[in-house]
């Protein structure tokens, strides 16, 4: 008799087959693996028993191409030899990012960038490296530390990103991860992660606020959880925003105190020291009213209040980024069940003492900020492997999306398809036209961002529908669809409903982005959102008046003998006002204008169709009818 292997719902569908996944949380300063053993999440540590890998890769010119430190290993030979060495660090900034974009965003580096295939890549003592090699490198240094742990193969592995990163920095980091030989089972932002990891222990229902300050980024993400569902409300952030500012910031400090030039016109070696230097007074700072600094071999000292004083704006910066999330949710902070707190710049108590102040509440303390992403990770890892923990099941999760996907209209109008905080894995579709008489093609412009025209959105993929059979305007009907899967990535299909011509594209944007434009375009939009109405409104008068133009001067070529002289002058000064309006007045003067020939093509418009009927009906009999 054959035997059925059977199983339990939310278990593995083979029991006697161990699928070891794994959750990373890839970070500017700090990267780190965890697992599920023994029903609970754990970070895994070195063979030195340290849970956090510094996200560093040095490049030594004396030991051949294939010599790399990693880690602790990097920074200290970046202590010894600096001379040596090119040691690469807050990687994770550049990463889907050219050049223009990180220097707009400070350009404080401690090592020299240069563009190449779109992407900015880092000079090393070893050739260029682009930012997914170095973080591959980061990532397979973690997969080994697992596969030790477990003397066992990787399932696959969640792996953390921004909340506020776009489709080029996600893209950029799935190809690290597969680069360093891991299966992507799911890429989540790390303040859900975070949130994941304190359901667990904590699973009382209601919203969540998690502040995510790290190296190198800014997140902000406002969560609901009941009945076991993760719900992310709205999110909000700052790619450009993190720890490193807060070290140039004290570095600039410090070299104003002592008169010296700005910390980006220093030489690379330099501004690695100094960051150095910095990142020690800075944690000084959190348990002391002053520090020591050391500056070109000399020791200044730098007060607490002063560094409050000059890393204030960065704080402000991400206030304000929290107002918003707090306001696009309609919730008040008085609503809030725990202030969550992730990444370790959250440790600086000026971080800590804007939060409670602004929020009239304390943040929770039980979770290790550095830890709790790379848990959650792991918890979500561990049930995408077909595993659950805890006898409630698991945890269900709904991300969003942090901007507005939408297409190109004419006039260089945005259509939102897809607007932020859309809860993902999502569809949606929406039905256009086209514009012209005979349009054989339609031209699909697919655009990211909250501006209402296009040239202040980010372009994320062009393509053409062809082979539409040709038509009156406004007779075809076109489907266009958007997807984003539960990565956050994006595809677009558009398919002509009536005869199934169909094309689509799976959006991967190239890596050389506008990172600092995207980083803004919530501040913008919302600064500028009653200018984009007026501009929007003015953009659509054009075009109805340009799309009323073309159909009436069609309509007399093909039956302006329906029109005695009088009738005909009327409509053709009513056309020649309209076009001079067009090109030189505004929304209010175009839409009368539109109005006006309308109203004057009436007659027009009646004589037309009794001109039609009379062709049709003409030799029928009234039985045949």
């Amino acid at each position: 008799m054959a035997l059925l292997q059977i199983s339990e719902p939310n278990q593995a569908p083979d029991p006697h087959a161990r699928r070891i996944a794994i959750g990373i949380d890839l970070g500017t300063t700090h990267s780190l693996v965890a697992a599920v053993r023994s029903s609970s999440a754990e970070c895994l540590p070195d063979e030195q028993g340290r849970t956090m890998l510094p996200s560093v890769v040095g490049y030594p010119s004396l030991l051949g191409d294939k010599a790399r430190y990693y880690g602790y290993a990097a920074l200290e030979e970046a202590l010894i030899h600096p001379e040596k060495t090119i040691t690469i660090s807050s990687v994770k900034r550049l990463m889907g990012r050219a050049v223009a974009d990180i220097e707009q965003s400070g350009g404080h580096l401690p090592y020299a960038i240069a563009d190449q295939d779109g992407m900015a890549y880092v000079q090393t003592a070893q050739g260029a490296k682009s930012p997914v090699e170095i973080s591959a490198e980061i990532l397979a240094l973690l997969r080994q530390r697992a596969e030790d742990t477990f003397d066992d193969d990787i399932y696959g592995a969640v792996i953390t990103v921004p909340a506020y990163f776009d489709d080029a920095q996600r893209q950029a980091t799935k190809d690290a991860a597969q680069l360093a030989g891991l299966n992507v089972l799911r890429l989540i932002n790390e303040p859900t992660a975070a949130a994941i990891a304190y359901g667990l222990d904590h699973a009382a229902e209601g919203l969540y606020l998690v502040y995510d300050l790290g190296g190198g980024t800014f997140d902000v993400s406002l969560l609901r959880m009941s009945g076991g569902v993760f719900e992310v409300v709205a999110t909000g952030g700052d790619a450009a925003l993190g720890g490193d500012d807060f070290d140039a910031a004290l570095a600039d400090l410090a070299l104003k105190q002592a008169g010296l030039f700005a910390l980006a016109q220093q030489d690379f070696s330099q501004r690695a020291a100094l960051l150095t230097s910095a990142r020690a007074c800075k944690h000084a700072l959190s348990h002391a009213p002053e520090a020591p600094f050391e500056l070109h071999g000399q020791v200044f000292t730098l007060t607490k209040r002063a560094f409050q004083q000059a890393t204030q704006p960065l704080i402000d910066r991400t206030l304000k980024i929290t107002q918003q999330v707090l306001k696009d949710a309609d919730c008040a902070a008085s609503e809030l069940n725990e202030l969550i707190l992730v990444g370790g710049s959250t440790r600086m108590p000026a971080v800590q003492a804007a939060l409670q102040s602004y929020l009239k509440k304390p943040p929770f303390s039980g979770l290790n900020p550095d830890e709790v992403v790379a848990l959650g990770a792991a918890v979500q890892a561990h049930q995408l492997a077909g595993y659950t923990l805890g006898q409630d099941g698991p945890l269900l999760l709904l991300d969003v999306t942090p901007l507005s996907l939408g297409l190109e209209m004419m006039g260089g109008i945005v259509e939102r398809i897809i607007p932020r905080n859309s809860t993902l894995p999502c569809a949606f579709a929406q039905d256009f036209t086209t514009y012209q008489d005979g349009q054989t093609a339609l031209a699909v412009h697919v655009v990211q961002g909250e501006r209402d025209t296009v040239e202040h959105c980010r372009s994320l993929a062009r393509f053409e529908l062809r082979g539409i059979p040709p038509m009156p305007a406004g007779a075809a009907k076109i489907r266009v669809t958007f997807t984003v899967d539960a990565d956050g990535l994006l595809s677009v299909s558009a398919q002509e409903t009536l005869h199934g011509v169909e094309a689509a594209v799976q959006v991967k944007p190239s890596y050389g982005l506008k990172d600092e434009a995207i980083a803004t375009m919530l501040q913008e939009g919302f600064a500028t959102a009653k200018q984009d109405m007026a501009e929007r409104a003015l953009r659509s008068a054009k075009v109805d008046a340009q799309r009323m133009v073309a159909a009436t001067q069609s309509a007399l070529a093909q039956d302006g003998a329906l029109l005695d002289d009088a009738q005909r002058s009327e409509i053709e000064a009513s056309i020649a006002e309209l076009l001079r309006t067009h090109s030189t007045g505004d929304t209010a003067s175009i839409e009368a204008a539109t109005q006006a020939l309308a109203h004057a093509t009436e007659s027009f418009a009646a004589q037309r169709m009794n001109a039609g009927i009379q062709k049709a009906l003409a030799g029928r009999a009234i039985a045949s009818l």
